[in-house]
């Protein structure tokens, strides 16, 4: 069986393409860089990510998009022996505007370097490309309409004005002919993520509508000709939770069709798993996949009927479950950074962090505060499980209160949770808690422990414990080595229990208002400018029952 979701934490809206027997997803990064998380499979059941595609500045620069801009809905395809990626850089999120840029780079193979970006369009987001089997190539996207007072938190649906196509040429790499709006969508409203594929003479189009919150759904419609009139799925929607509350996975929507080499169906879509009791999902937007049947009727369902999606889904032949790895230990040994691991915005690493700085360790160059959306250090991995711990080793000697590093809960500048160690003119270095416990109007920047507590020089051992809605922080002093283990002092708690549950999509103003995921990581911040250093040995992650 495939346990969903196949891709957990922050892993929205999947794009599959299959190439002979290989399987490969895309999905949306946001303002984390390098951008697009491409995972590989030859199942539907066992996924590794094997490449972020977008990750120099000549194909990507998000240093000033806000939170929850950046990379948006990429489309994944494969033709003429080289590999396809459309995607939007959306700059602005609030207020009538969007200024959502989409492009397309292309690549022999998944694991090769991709190339510069073409500039396609702005009309609008969440691009896809469809190549037809008569060898023309159409792009589709959804239309922005500035003019409905749709913004982040309330998108209203006469801001998504239909889906636009036009045909691409790929040799002179332009767009050509007329635009047609060939979907308004259902009366769901809010369409956007189109797919376009083609069976038995149809042309199939799969659209997510109802936001991207608890209405979310997967709509499907057909046409004999690829501009429409597009003719409603009896259904109206294949995939949807809007209308079961109780069922797991929730927030269903956005995906794209897949074929088996022996034409067994399936569809991935986004989904989130929400906590009780306010319905928040710290997970943010995963990545889920159903199977699905050909009726005769021509139309695509749900293998076991209705449109809720299940957590349990039949594999095809040979696919064989490996585990999850819950439990990962990173020390900062290699030229490269951990995979898991990304950073914000920047495409200038180097002034961030390095692993060259001091063998053994992540040095973290402290830039702007946390929070910035230009140039800030913080080196962080997805947060995959509803209980964790994560662990880490620092060494920093700040000589002001503007210097401080340490371990963060991270969502975005508005919602986060971080133990740093700074420096307080009466106390010394001291560990004190930063806490932003959600979106504006409410923002708030609050120190629960008022003005630290005070810790000797030299390596502490730092350390969080996610239990659902409850996050305790906790330290250590260690030996003389920050690589040693602890030199026999007990973990001792410090402030409060926070609100971990607020590190999430529905934290803050709502649903609406962000759509990413939490992450777990490390952080320096320095706002008098002097890029303080401070050196990270190791950081742990160990997910699920028992963890925290």
């Amino acid at each position: 069986m495939i346990q969903n979701p196949i891709l957990p934490g922050f892993n929205p809206d999947p794009s599959i393409c299959r190439v002979g027997d290989d399987y490969y997803i895309a999905t949306s990064t946001f303002e984390w860089y390098p951008g697009v998380q491409i995972h590989h499979s030859r199942d539907l059941a066992n996924w590794t990510l094997i490449r972020r595609p977008l990750e120099r500045q000549s194909q990507l620069d998000m240093r000033g998009n806000p939170d929850s801009c950046g990379v948006w809905a990429p489309c994944l395809s494969y033709a003429d022996g080289q590999f396809y990626l459309v995607y939007t850089d959306v700059k602005r999120l609030d207020g009538n505007f969007k200024d959502a840029h989409n492009y397309i780079v292309t690549a022999p193979s998944i694991e090769a370097a991709w190339s510069d970006p073409v500039y396609v369009n702005s009309s609008g987001f969440d691009p896809s490309l469809f190549h037809d089997d008569d060898g023309r190539k159409w792009f589709v996207n959804m239309q922005w309409n500035h003019r409905s007072e749709s913004y982040g938190g309330s998108p209203k649906h006469p801001a998504f004005d239909g889906i636009l196509m036009q045909e691409w040429d790929a040799a002179t790499k332009t767009l050509i002919g007329p635009i047609q709006n060939i979907f308004a969508g259902s009366s769901l409203g809010l369409v956007e993520g189109p797919h376009l594929f083609k069976r038995n003479g149809w042309y199939y189009l799969t659209t997510a509508e109802g936001g991207t919150g608890y209405a979310h759904a997967v709509t499907m419609a057909r046409s004999r000709t690829i501009g429409g009139p597009y003719e409603m799925h009896p259904d109206t929607h294949l995939i949807t939770a809007k209308d079961s509350p109780e069922a797991p996975l929730q927030r269903a929507g956005h995906g794209q069709y897949v074929e088996t080499p022996d034409g067994q169906a399936y569809h991935t879509h986004l989904c989130g798993r929400p906590l009780a009791p306010k319905r928040r999902s710290p997970l943010g937007r995963e990545t889920a996949i159903q199977k699905c049947v050909w009726k005769d009727d021509g139309w695509l369902y749900l293998v076991d009927g209705g449109r809720v999606p299940a957590v349990d889904v039949e594999a095809p032949d040979g696919a064989n479950s490996r585990g999850v790895e819950t439990s990962v230990e990173r020390r900062f040994d290699s030229a490269e950074l951990p995979a898991e691991f990304q950073w914000l915005r920047t495409p200038e690493p180097a002034r961030i962090f390095s692993l060259a700085g001091r063998r053994g360790f992540l040095r973290l160059f402290a830039r702007e505060s946390i929070g910035s959306w230009f140039e800030q250090a913080l080196v962080a991995r997805r947060q995959e499980h509803h209980r964790f711990r994560a662990e880490t080793v620092v060494e920093f000697a700040p000589d002001t209160y503007q210097q401080v590093a340490g371990l963060a809960h991270y969502y975005n500048r508005h919602k986060f949770h971080a133990l740093g160690v700074t420096l307080h003119e009466s106390l010394g270095r001291v560990l004190s808690i930063l806490s932003c416990p959600g979106d504006y109007p409410e923002s708030r920047l609050t120190f629960p422990v008022g003005p630290g507590v005070a810790v000797p020089d030299g390596p502490l051992e730092l350390a969080m414990e996610v239990d659902d809605n409850n996050l305790q922080f906790f330290w250590r002093p260690v030996g003389n080595k920050a690589d040693d283990t602890a030199a026999g002092d007990d973990w001792q708690p410090i402030g409060p229990v926070l609100d971990a549950g607020v590190i999430s999509d529905e934290g803050g103003r709502g649903e609406h208002g962000s759509f990413t995921g939490a992450f777990a990581g490390m952080f320096a911040f320095d706002t008098s400018g002097r890029a303080k250093p401070a050196d990270f040995a190791r950081f742990g992650y160990r997910g699920g029952e028992g963890a925290a």
